[in-house]
């Protein structure tokens, strides 16, 4: 993987303000054309999704007593990732990109997020990437996070522009036992970046269970570098474990919140020999 330069961070930071601001304009205009519609008797017709406006213009959702976002529901097979329907007009469907070296980890984090929905899907693994859906409901509204994991071998890296292409967010993951991943995580976010420009960048630290069985010293090393990469690529920094699901749900309750400009906010934790969480 390539050296990292310190200029990828601040041009990362300009372009996603730029489409923001780009955003914030189509979704006025949005509005304004939804209102003549309204008002002419017209009913809107089937809207395509290309990339989440920063922001619903309805109420935040109540949180539950163990701050889940709302309740969740069994998917609906949609035959389009990006495309609305008539018989699930208020679904919306939004694609996540997983990306990392092999053998971190990132089917178990998956299948640990997915849950039981990944025993009714079917035929959903291609060549080099594997693909799950979760749906989930936010203030009356239905959410699919069509998330694609790519595999991380050499065969697999022809399949990022497919799987980085129109996502919302990029999770990049690595071994917390394993420091080769972590250097290799540069080379993963400069190869999405080249397919994508605008998704939401967040670093994972996998195998935390492992990582605690680790030398405190060592830990405090490995901790310490995760932290600078993740201030350099601009993500929130995440450290997990699928086996005893830590952070699992959080970081996509992160991504949520960021999506939708919802008032639930992580919590920072710098202390070594627990579940990191820095931004």
């Amino acid at each position: 993987m390539s050296h990292f330069d310190p200029k990828l961070s601040r041009s990362s930071t300009l372009r996603r303000r730029f489409h923001h601001r780009v955003s914030l304009l189509q979704r006025c205009l949005l509005r304004v054309l939804h209102r003549i519609l309204l008002c002419s008797g017209s009913k809107p017709t089937n809207a395509t999704y290309s990339m989440l406006p920063p922001a619903l213009p309805s109420p935040p959702p109540p949180m539950g007593s163990d701050g889940e976002l709302g309740r969740e529901e069994m998917d609906l097979t949609s035959s389009a990732v990006f495309h609305t329907h008539d018989l699930d007009s208020d679904l919306v469907s939004l694609k996540i990109s997983l990306l990392g070296d092999c053998q971190i980890g990132k089917t178990s984090f998956l299948e640990k997020y997915v849950g039981d929905e990944k025993d009714q899907q079917q035929g959903n693994q291609r060549e080099g990437l594997n693909q799950m859906d979760k749906t989930l409901v936010v203030e009356g509204a239905r959410i699919s996070y069509c998330i694609w994991e790519v595999q991380g071998d050499g065969k697999s890296e022809d399949q990022l522009p497919m799987a980085c292409m129109d996502s919302v967010a990029i999770l990049i993951m690595f071994d917390l036992t394993s420091r080769c991943t972590l250097n290799s995580v540069v080379g993963w976010y400069k190869e999405a970046r080249k397919w994508n420009q605008t998704a939401i960048p967040v670093l994972i630290g996998t195998k935390f269970d492992d990582f605690i069985q680790l030398p405190i010293d060592l830990q405090w090393t490995i901790a310490n570098e995760a932290r600078k990469y993740a201030k350099a690529l601009n993500a929130t920094l995440f450290f997990s474990s699928a086996t005893y699901n830590i952070n699992v749900n959080k970081i996509f309750k992160f991504v949520t919140a960021k999506l939708f400009d919802l008032p639930w906010t992580v919590e920072r934790n710098l202390t070594v020999g627990e579940p990191i969480i820095d931004f």
